[in-house]
């Protein structure tokens, strides 16, 4: 009997843990791969919870949240889709807040000879893709695409350019047509050019040709405490210095 009562001692102390451990389901913008496959290893660690990411263009995402897909947190890349989300009553109210930042920057394939410019009103991005493809996200409908189709019309490029865009699903696949060769060029946000060694950066897109590139993040409704849990690791030190280590601006809370 002796020899029992610890190891029951022990049952007793692990069954609240795996009781309160959980699953989140994520769903976040695709240029956020690289860092959240660093966080929630980490988290997981630190939490005893379990995340589940599935990353898209924030459009696709909204739109399966609103149509009742099971996310606990959504990521956006565009305030736009957070805010209809929180318009139509998908958001837990009290949760949403401006967690990152990013900005906008043309990359070119390793074989580009096109070396760093400033790239302001009057560039010539046409001449330099010659007969290749602009790679973007969807102009009209991921934020990448759209940040990008506004700095472009800003700059007076876009009459030009447009003919010439080869569209992607999201920023990463437009990102990847880059890498790959396929385009000599495209518009990405400046984390996914750090994630990726086969592509460089030829300039960043002024700050005023486009709104500014903000992530919000929020707890969609009926979030279980492992969505709440994740919701507050990520403005913890440890996550916000992954994203810093990835090129983003970790905003304050």
């Amino acid at each position: 009997m002796s020899v029992l009562r610890p190891f029951l001692l022990i049952l007793l102390l692990l069954a609240p843990l795996s009781a309160r451990a959980e699953r989140v389901t994520v769903y976040a913008a695709a240029s956020l791969k690289t860092a959240l496959d660093a966080v929630v290893p980490a988290f997981e660690a630190a939490t005893g919870h379990e995340a589940v990411v599935s990353f898209a263009g924030s459009s696709a995402l909204a739109r399966q949240i609103g149509q009742g897909a099971p996310a606990g947190i959504f990521i956006s890349a565009n305030m736009g889709w957070m805010d209809q989300l929180g318009a139509e009553g998908h958001l837990m109210p009290g949760t949403r807040r401006d967690l990152l930042r990013n900005t906008l920057v043309l990359i070119g394939t390793g074989e580009t000879t096109l070396e760093p410019v400033e790239i302001g009103e009057g560039f010539p991005f046409a001449d330099h893709l010659g007969d290749g493809r602009l790679a973007m996200a969807l102009v009209d409908a991921v934020p990448a695409g759209i940040y990008g189709k506004a700095a472009l019309e800003a700059l007076g490029a876009w009459d030009a350019v447009s003919p010439h865009v080869a569209q992607a699903d999201n920023v990463r696949a437009a990102l990847a047509l880059v890498a790959s060769g396929e385009a000599p060029l495209g518009v990405v946000y400046a984390t996914d050019a750090h994630a990726e060694p086969r592509v460089h950066v030829i300039g960043t897109f002024p700050e005023t040709s486009h709104q500014p590139i903000i992530y919000p993040v929020a707890a969609t409704t009926g979030a279980g405490p492992a969505a709440m849990a994740f919701l507050d690791y990520l403005g913890g030190e440890e996550a916000r210095d992954v994203f810093t280590s990835e090129g983003f601006v970790a905003l304050s809370e």
